[in-house]
Parts: C-alpha cells; structure tokens; sequence
C-alpha cells in the first residue's frame, strides 16, 4: 500500500486553505502532461497507470496518518492542523473522475497523461503521488524502449537492481523496462509481483571463490547443469571462452547444453567476434552469447553497426536510472475551475518561457491515423467540441496552422478509469501492455525514424488560450 502521506507538504496546507475559504469541494479539472520527450528522442511511452490505479483504490489517510500529521507544529508552537480538518481528511475518501491515457501508448509533449476532475482539495491532494509515479515510470519505459529498438531484435535483461535508486526504485523500473520492451529481469521479487521472467548468471565472486576458473565452471555447471550461462572474463577472456567450451563438452556428454557465455569488460565487439568463432569451431552455435558492461542505447547500437555477435544485452545501471537524463519533465496543472454560477472558468499558467506557458480547458487527445500509421494528435477541450475535420495550431510553432489532409481513422486516447472515484478500468495484463508499447514504438519509427511527430492545439482552443494569455498578460 502506498500511504496518502507520500505527497509534498504544500498539498496538504493548500488542501487546508481550500477547506477553510470553503472551496474544497469546487469542481476542478487538472492535467498531468510532460514538456519534451526525454533523451533528445522524439517520442515516449506512457507507463505507470497500473501502478496509480492500486495507490488510488487505497487512497485514503489512516488513523496512523492523522496521528502523524497532528504532530506537525506551526511556527507559533500550536498545530498546523486543526482537529477539524484531520477529522475531515479522515473520513475522506476518492470521488474523482479520471482519464487516463493507457500504458503502453506511444505520447508526446504536451499531451495528458491524466486528466483528473472532481473536488478541489482531492485533485490537489493527488498531484505528487502521480507525478513521481508516472513521471519516473513513463521516462525507464522510453529508455527501454529505445534500448530495444537498438538491439535490432535481440533480447535485453534488465540487470539494474543493483544500482537503482532504492527497493522501490528498483521495482517500477523493472516493471516499467519490460513495459518498454525489455524480456526478463534479474529482480526476483519484481517477477513474482509482476509476472516478469527473471534470468541471470553469476558474478565473479563465483570465479574467484574457486582456486582457478576452470573449477569454478565445472563446479557451477555441476549444480545448474540446465541453466548454465558463464561469466568468462574474471582474468582473460578468450581463456574463459575456452574453458567454457571444455565445461560445455562435459555438459553435452551428461545430456545437457551450455546455454551462454557472458562478457562483462573489454571491447564487446571483437571479442564477442572471436568468441562466437571459438564457440561455432567447437560446436556450440546455439551457445548464447549476453553482453553487459554499462550499455545503453547508443552504445548497443555502435557494437551492432561494427558487427559484434551479441545475442542478448544485458542493460543495467544506465536503462533504471535513466543515466544521461533522470527525470521526465512532467507537471500537473489546474486547467479549469467551476465558479460560485457553476460556470466553468479555464485557467492559465503563464511563463516568460513560452513552453511553460500550461493549456486551459478539459481537454482530449485525438489521433488521425491513414493506413494504420498515425499522422497527427490534436488537443481539443471536450466543451468546445472538434470538427469533423479539424485545424489546429503547432505546439512547436505557435502561428503555423496544421490541417489534417488524409485520414481514414481516429481515436481519442484519454479512456476513463475512475468514474466518481469508483475503478471502471478493466485490467490489463503487462504482457499486453509490453506488446502494445512494442507495436507502437516499431510502427512509428517506420514513419519517424528521428522527424518530430505533429501535435496540435485544435483552433478554438488556441484561440481561447491567446485570449487569456492577453487579458492576463
């Protein structure tokens, strides 16, 4: 369970503002959106909303909260709290709407992941618990994914446990790179929550335990006869290979397979040559070759453009922590507020920064698809409506008009999952997912190799939100 006390401070004495002005149960509308894709990409992949769905069944403040937050002390030495509104907390319970986009989609800046309506202080309430879920679950997800397609077809293991950031950290990154693609993980308790297949080798204190190398793999392949991959560079590692080899013969004559031979350091790509070499010349083509030694995308991709004969990747510390950019720029922003006449009053968060410059409305994303292929998103406020065949205005360049000439389909991605704070969702499993974010990841990059992807402001929208940026301004 994941406490209603994992938020920030500023939402709980913004919730206490709202209930005492009496505005805590106004009906408001706030969108969870990113502003860029991470890692100079040009796509990402929503992920998190499994993990969201759980933490929202069991939303509420305990007594042991309400215990705790009692504790917390003004600076004038009395309660932060009073005894009233913990009460209130304490009987709260979730009665939202919301929207989310399903995971495994393919999304891009700008668009909401999350769109949540109801009651003032809850929405407010919900703001940090789904940015750190799906920010952090939506940005390992892209990272696999794009992990993956460089792989160019061949299996990665996600073997990062070891350096992410804590237990938690370690468990939604697992889940969120086999989301984006990755095959198994060497996270034990992550494949028994998530039904992830789980691999792995063993270390080189295996090797080292052992007064040589050749001990150690016969030793090894005695006790994990059918699961026995090894990790043939603790001193030299064309030597290991071949004491592989000889351990393998000895595992063949006892009417099992050497299954791989990892390479953890040096220069993967000869030596995974040479190594593929020695293993076919004694008989071993179907001896996997797995590869680890701080891989990420970019380097999977020059190995595989030099040749190198790697069947499996093994991704660790840059695939969970997301090495070369940590956090996905994802916000949480009040885009609508129902007034004292129950009229809808949209809001705008303004920036000198015009990319922070936050959309008004209860807005939608509509795909255009022609032949199967996506050609264009367009944002439109569900109010408002949107023609039958819309113009809207570029996120990228405010004053450019895009049209959508050629489609033969559309589909609104935000779904509904909550309904007055009742799960209407229906579960899906993470394989589903994972094929989902594959299909559409591989799609897209048929038609948008590196090319931005087209995402719009439907006009009436834009015109409503220059309109407020000018009498605010």
């Amino acid at each position: 369970m994941i406490s209603s006390l994992l938020t920030d401070l500023y939402q709980l004495t913004m919730a206490y503002g709202y209930w005492k002005l009496n505005m805590h149960n106004q009906e408001a509308v706030f969108q969870l959106i990113f502003r860029r894709n991470p890692f100079r990409g040009n796509y990402s992949i929503a992920c998190g909303l499994g993990t969201a769905i759980k933490m929202l069944e069991e939303w509420c403040f305990t007594d042991d909260d309400i215990s705790y937050l009692n504790t917390l002390m003004s600076s004038n030495g009395k309660p932060l709290f009073s005894a009233e509104f913990l009460k209130y907390l304490r009987e709260l319970r979730l009665s939202c709407d919301i929207d989310a986009i399903p995971e495994g989609t393919i999304v891009f800046p700008n668009e909401p992941l999350i769109r949540v309506r109801g009651p003032l202080l809850q929405a407010q309430l919900l703001e940090s618990i789904l940015l750190n879920i799906i920010n952090f679950q939506t940005l390992i997800a892209t990272k696999s994914s794009r992990i993956c397609q460089a792989a160019q077809g061949a299996d990665v293991f996600e073997f990062g446990m070891r350096r992410a950031q804590g237990p938690d950290g370690a468990l939604s990154a697992t889940r969120a790179a086999y989301i984006g693609g990755c095959v198994a993980t060497s996270n034990v308790l992550a494949g028994k929550l998530y039904d992830i297949p789980v691999r792995g080798t063993h270390a080189h204190s295996w090797v080292t335990a052992f007064s040589d190398e050749l001990s150690a793999f016969s030793a090894y392949a005695e006790v994990m006869p059918n699961n026995c991959v090894l990790l043939v560079d603790t001193f030299d590692t064309l030597a290991g290979v071949a004491n592989a080899i000889e351990v393998g013969k000895k595992l063949r004559n006892q009417g099992a397979e050497l299954a791989g031979i990892r390479l953890d350091s040096g220069d993967l790509g000869p030596l995974s040559v040479k190594a593929r070499a020695m293993l076919n010349q004694a008989g071993f083509s179907k001896t996997k070759i797995i590869a680890s030694n701080s891989l990420d995308e970019h380097s999977i991709k020059q190995l595989c453009d030099q040749g190198a004969k790697i069947d499996i990747w093994g991704v660790g510390t840059h695939l969970v922590t997301a090495h070369d950019e940590p956090a996905l720029e994802g916000v949480y922003k009040l885009s609508a507020l129902r007034d004292a006449d129950q009229q809808w009053s949209y809001k705008v968060k303004l920036s000198e920064q015009v990319f922070k410059i936050s959309t008004p409305g209860i807005y939608q994303v509509r795909r255009f698809f022609q032949d199967e292929q996506q050609v264009m998103d367009i944002l439109y406020d569900i109010e408002l409506g949107i023609p039958e065949t819309p113009t809207a205005q570029s996120f990228e360049e405010s004053h450019v008009d895009m049209k959508v000439m050629d489609f033969d389909a559309c589909v609104d991605l935000l779904v509904p999952v909550f309904e007055k704070g009742k799960l209407v969702y229906l579960d899906e499993s993470i394989h589903k997912i994972r094929e989902r974010a594959i299909a559409q990841a591989t799609q897209f990059l048929k038609s948008y190799p590196k090319e931005a992807y087209m995402v719009g402001l439907e006009t009436r929208l834009s015109d409503l939100k220059q309109k407020l940026i000018k009498e605010l301004s």
